[in-house]
């Protein structure tokens, strides 16, 4: 019987649920502390909302297709860069989850 050898995807797991999490304090942050005025940052931190909890998605989904999980990672990421300044760290862990799903074998 021959053994199949298969990569864990724990790694690429981790980060995204980590960077997603940060993402989701530093959205919420922008979302519900800074936009109490007339700055209307409220569409952008939606978009970082959205962000992480495609990261979330692509986390769990990265056992299944591991393309479209690098792909959602690296998506997540710029809409994270985008949607706030204070979640770089979260954006950063989402973009090295995404080139890991995508290219180490």
């Amino acid at each position: 019987m021959k053994r199949i050898k298969t990569t864990s995807r724990y790694f690429e797991q981790i980060l995204g649920i980590i960077g997603s999490f940060l993402s989701i304090i530093s959205g919420s942050f922008i979302l519900l502390i800074q936009s109490g005025g007339l700055e209307g940052n409220s569409f952008i931190a939606l978009l970082a909302i959205v962000g992480a909890f495609l990261g979330f998605a692509s986390s769990f989904f990265i056992k299944r297709d591991l393309e479209y999980a690098g792909v959602g990672f690296i998506v997540a990421a710029m809409l994270v860069l985008v949607g706030t300044s204070h979640g770089i760290v979260g954006a950063l862990l989402l973009l090295a989850a995404g080139i890991s799903a995508l290219f180490r074998k």
